[in-house]
């Protein structure tokens, strides 16, 4: 899997922030995120971006993220920097031990992905600390069905090559921005649906027309596998869609 900091810079600033300023300044937070690999079983690459990405969503949902919630803090202090992500891999007892720590686990199809509070750049537990970042890759099986047009989805880069790791967190960016540009009951109404939603690498004479639609798109800080400044996601959802001025 691989490590993943990187800026989405085509939403407004953290809704936590009273005023703008330099994320750089602000304390650094990290978001983990813990996938299950099995040696013998491991989940096909779209369906671990997909539980990936919804993760991030059921953690941003959760009651203990907002308010004076145990997790808000962090939450807050995460929001308030640069929006980073790491995606770690387990199996076994790695996973084991990872599920006994605070977070919340996603089931996708086969995938699991647990997704754990914001913790300091350097100061992660050590039973997350100790897991792999990278060797491992994820392939589908068999090419996944075309995207639900009436549901949100996360059109990737045709032209980008991203380990599944780094594919994930970019997925990851991507629902963030869409819940970032709801409205509180755009959010329940996805909430209560159980935020379905699809990942998807779009059709590469598409992409020029969806990065410049005015839908909000996830730039790479390029610290890792891709270019600075390379626009890994453009993050589609209906509501968003409808707000677009025709043409």
């Amino acid at each position: 899997m691989s490590n993943d900091p990187t800026t989405p810079v085509s939403v407004p600033e953290s809704p936590f922030r009273p005023e703008p300023g330099d994320r750089d300044l602000a304390p650094q937070f990290v978001l983990p995120l813990v996938v299950r690999i099995e040696r013998a079983a491991p989940p096909p690459r779209t369906d671990a971006l997909e539980t990936a990405a919804r993760a991030v969503l059921v953690m941003l949902a959760d009651e203990r993220s907002a308010g004076e919630g145990e997790w808000a803090r962090a939450m807050r202090d995460w929001q308030d920097a640069r929006i980073r992500k790491v995606v770690r891999r387990a199996r076994g007892a790695e996973w084991r031990r990872a599920e006994a720590l605070p977070g919340i686990t996603v089931t996708g199809g086969t995938a699991e992905v647990r997704v754990f509070p914001p913790v300091p750049l350097d100061g992660w537990p050590k039973d997350l600390a100790r897991l792999q970042v990278s060797g491992t890759d994820l392939d589908d099986p068999e090419p996944p069905a075309g995207a639900d047009p009436t549901a949100p989805v996360l059109w990737m880069n045709p032209d980008l090559e991203m380990s599944a790791g780094k594919a994930m967190a970019q997925a990851g960016h991507g629902a963030q921005l869409v819940w970032w540009e709801l409205s509180d009951g755009e959010r329940t109404a996805w909430r209560d649906a159980g935020f379905p939603l699809s990942v998807r690498t779009v059709d590469p004479v598409r992409w020029p027309g969806l990065t410049t639609g005015g839908l909000p798109l996830v730039r790479d800080a390029g610290f890792t596998e891709i270019a600075p400044g390379s626009c890994t996601v453009v993050a589609d959802h209906p509501v968003l869609r409808r707000r677009q001025p025709q043409m």
